[in-house]
């Protein structure tokens, strides 16, 4: 559980900005709004395929730099 504590004379926007930094760092938002809806295995697959073709070409361009 991802956790901000409130720092002496810290404003309340200050630590929800921290908060937000902090879950996004992580990961967290990103997978609740995944899971939001439910998605199909094979589209799970297919998202993920996609993804590592990205990654593959990526690495290809930087190894040619």
């Amino acid at each position: 559980m991802t956790e901000v504590k409130i720092r002496k004379g810290e404003s309340v926007e200050k630590a929800l900005r921290r908060l937000k930094k902090k879950l996004d760092r992580e990961g967290v938002m990103r997978d609740v709004r995944a899971k939001r809806h439910f998605e199909k295995p094979s589209e799970k697959r297919r998202r993920q395929a996609a993804r590592a073709r990205i990654n593959a070409r990526r690495a290809t361009w930087a190894a040619s730099l």
